[in-house]
C-alpha cells in the first residue's frame, strides 16, 4: 500500500510526512552525500511546496521505507530549475498533464525481495495517480542504467529527451515516461502486484466515515 501524502492532507496520515523527509535525508543526505538542505535529520528543498505530492510506503510500525516525490510542471521544477540543457528533444513542458517525478528512494535496509515489492508498488502508484488525475505523462531525470534495466523491462517505456550527463557517480538523463491503463496493467503483471494500491485522503476520510 502506497499513502499519497500532501501538505494538505498530511493530518490524516499520522506521521508520514514527517517520516519521509527522515527517510529522504538517511538515503540522499548520510547514505548519498548529495548537499541538500537539511534540519534536524529531515532533508527538503525548494520543490517540497503545497503542490507536491508524495508516494510513502511504510512498514508495520509506520515508518516510511519507499518514497517518490511528484509536481506539477505549472510551477518551477527541478529539470527546469537546474537541468535544462539535459531536455533537447522537445521544449520544456509547463502544462497541468505533465508532471515531474523525483527523490524516488526505498530504504536499503530492506531485503532485495521487499525492495522489489516495494518499486513494484511505486511503479503502480505513479500510474494510479496519473490516470486519476488525468496525467499524460511524467518528467524524470533518472540513472540511464536503471530507466534500461528496471523500469523499461517492467512494462514502462520511457522516451529520452536529451543527452546523457555524467553527474557524480552516474549516467542520468531525462527521460518520459507515459500514463495508460495499459501500462499500468503491464507493471502490475510484471512486478507481481494485484489490484489498486494507491491510498488517497479521500479513502481515509470514507474509511473514518465507515
Amino acid at each position: 500500500m502506497i499513502d499519497c501524502v500532501n501538505i494538505n492532507t498530511a493530518h490524516l496520515f499520522g506521521d508520514a510526512f514527517a517520516s519521509q523527509f527522515r527517510l529522504r535525508y538517511r538515503i540522499f543526505v548520510e547514505r548519498r552525500k548529495w548537499n541538500l538542505p537539511c534540519w534536524r535529520g529531515m532533508e527538503f528543498d525548494e520543490f517540497d511546496t503545497p503542490a507536491t505530492s508524495y508516494f510513502i510506503w511504510r512498514d508495520d510500525a509506520g515508518q516510511a521505507r519507499g518514497i517518490a516525490r511528484i509536481a506539477p510542471t505549472t510551477l518551477p521544477y527541478m529539470i527546469e530549475r537546474h537541468w535544462p540543457d539535459m531536455v533537447t528533444r522537445e521544449p520544456l513542458p509547463s502544462d497541468p498533464a505533465v508532471w515531474e517525478g523525483s527523490r524516488i528512494g526505498i530504504d536499503p535496509t530492506l531485503d532485495p525481495a521487499q525492495r522489489r515489492r516495494v518499486l513494484g508498488e511505486i511503479f503502480c502508484a505513479y500510474l494510479e495517480f496519473g490516470l486519476m488525475e488525468n496525467i499524460d505523462r511524467f518528467l524524470v531525470l533518472m540513472p540511464v542504467a536503471f530507466l534500461k534495466r528496471t523500469v523499461a523491462k517492467v512494462g514502462w517505456p520511457p522516451r529520452l529527451l536529451g543527452p546523457v550527463r555524467r553527474i557524480e557517480a552516474s549516467s542520468v538523463v531525462v527521460a518520459s515516461m507515459r500514463v495508460s491503463t495499459r501500462i499500468l496493467e503491464n507493471v502490475r503483471e510484471n512486478m507481481h502486484i494485484e489490484g489498486p494500491i494507491l491510498r488517497t485522503a479521500q479513502d481515509i476520510k470514507q474509511q473514518n466515515a465507515a
